[in-house]
């Protein structure tokens, strides 16, 4: 074990489960403490934000969730722990499929994401859970499935325009999972404990949003879609902030809601709709 992979309580990876979500939740009710993470090489209900299905062929994606006790967290920035967790998959991969910094972006809130030139692709999906925020047994799961290995020819039809994976963008090259697991979990470490210790890394998480300056479809909690202009988002509270149309030149804050669509100013479309 790497100095770096100390931090973990519990590690395991199975060869097939269910949800790495709901693998770590259990643990996390069973009393396991944190920082746990499971790894799995097939899963056969991945989910990803509004119960959307995420599935992927065995061996070309990185699969995995972390669990947390995030007693030293207030409740609302508890947030800052599926940021944090995205941040070091971004640095992680661009590390093992070496790409140049700043080439995995985020669509906001934490998925990650390659800005090709306008378009938006989708490369990871990021989902947080969390169960008795304001008690005194906090818990949260963050669960993250990375395009890894897997080939564009190899690409779901249906899904191929709006995803890519960090083996097409290195050009065919292939991806080692595991050396991307190992580089996640160094990484992971390093960012946890100085969330811990210190201020969020909020320059980190503001600069590579992709949808800043941008107009995107922003779907609401009620699943209503508006066209809206980004303008930025808030690395205090985690909320999106958007032109407020009702009041030229004011803005408004987001909290909650899920962007289907980026554009550019132009008009040009970007699909970043999830996998």
């Amino acid at each position: 074990m790497t100095v770096a992979a100390r931090f973990l309580s519990r590690r395991e990876r199975f060869d097939r489960v269910g949800s790495t979500n709901d693998v770590v939740r259990g643990w996390l009710a069973e009393g396991t403490p944190e920082v746990c993470l499971a790894v799995a090489d097939e899963q056969t209900a991945g989910r990803g934000r509004d119960g959307r299905t995420w599935i992927a062929p065995p061996g070309a994606a990185l699969l995995l969730s972390v669990g947390f006790r995030p007693t030293w967290l207030a409740p609302d920035r508890v947030w800052r722990l599926a940021a944090t967790v995205s941040l070091a998959m971004a640095e992680a991969a661009e590390r093992t499929a070496a790409l140049p910094e700043g080439a995995v972006g985020l669509k906001w809130p934490n998925d990650l994401v390659e800005d090709a030139g306008g378009q938006v692709l989708k490369v990871g999906g990021v989902l947080g859970e969390t169960d008795g925020l304001g008690t005194d047994d906090p818990r949260a799961v963050v669960g993250i499935g990375v395009n890894a290995d897997w080939r564009p020819a190899s690409f779901p039809p249906e899904l191929a325009a709006a995803m890519t994976s960090l083996r097409a963008m290195s050009r065919d090259e292939p991806i080692d999972t595991a050396a991307l697991l190992e580089a996640f979990i160094e990484r992971l470490g390093v960012r946890i404990g100085a969330l811990r210790d210190g201020p969020f890394d909020s320059r980190g998480w503001v600069d590579r949003q992709v949808t800043t300056g941008r107009s995107i479809d922003l779907v609401d909690h009620h699943g209503a879609s508006r066209s809206l202009m980004a303008v930025g988002v808030d690395p205090e509270t985690g909320a999106l902030r958007v032109a407020d149309d009702a009041a030229p030149g004011a803005e408004r804050a987001v909290l909650v809601g899920e962007i289907r669509h980026v554009r550019l100013r132009s008009g040009g479309p970007s699909d970043g709709s999830g996998l």
